[in-house]
């Protein structure tokens, strides 16, 4: 499949996601989490964003966020992390090719849709059951929500939270709300109403992700 475009839009919500080269661990230590979130604090003051959602796993992050101006999107992620390789390369003797390479990213529509990522990003350690509660994950926004001194700051949603937001991340996706994300995350394509998916990709020349994945069938 060939690499998508990188257009984006200011005040427009976006799911950021890479993963560590060859799916390989990342963050092999408590104190590698601390510094990575570190430089999300750090990153801020260099090209601020609003930040509604993070996860770190072993292997890989999650990031909901809403950039002021296109351009800052790539800016953004691109200084957290080059320079997150960079410093991890002076506390190492062997980094290599840590991340996977370019990051993915996918617009979402401000209504339900950006709940359902949202959702979906912070109960992953839950899903891959690292805790029994997603609360109780030290490297997710929210666990950040519930406890009284935050390591970073979190910007509100365009759309407000349910209530009792906590049980309702705890409480499973469905199989289909899941498989909509996910495919998402891999074709990187807009996620909301089918008008709404329309329209962005001609905005943003993502048309590509809307195809259907495979070879045209042949016709007798």
């Amino acid at each position: 499949m060939p690499r998508t475009a990188r257009a984006a839009v200011g005040g427009m919500c976006y799911h950021l996601m890479n993963r560590g080269n060859n799916r390989q661990v990342v963050f092999h230590s408590d104190a590698e989490y601390w510094r990575f979130i570190g430089l999300l604090s750090e990153v801020q003051s260099r090209v601020p964003l609003e930040l509604l959602a993070v996860c770190l796993m072993p292997n890989h992050f999650h990031v909901v966020c809403r950039p002021p101006e296109g351009r800052d999107l790539g800016r953004w992620v691109h200084w957290l992390l080059t320079t997150h390789v960079r410093r991890l390369r002076l506390g190492r003797e062997e980094v290599g090719h840590l991340w996977q390479g370019r990051y993915k990213a996918f617009p979402i529509q401000h209504d339900d849709h950006l709940l359902t990522v949202l959702r979906y990003v912070e109960r992953n350690a839950a899903r891959a059951n690292l805790v029994a509660r997603a609360e109780d994950w030290p490297w997710g926004s929210l666990n950040w929500r519930v406890v009284p001194a935050f390591p970073v700051v979190l910007s509100p949603p365009p759309i407000p939270l349910p209530h009792k937001w906590v049980e309702f991340v705890n409480t499973p996706q469905s199989p289909a709300e899941l498989q909509a994300v996910r495919q998402c995350v891999n074709r990187q394509r807009p996620f909301g109403n089918a008008n709404w998916v329309e329209k962005t990709s001609r905005r943003l020349g993502l048309q590509d992700t809307l195809r259907r994945v495979g070879r045209p069938a042949k016709h007798e």
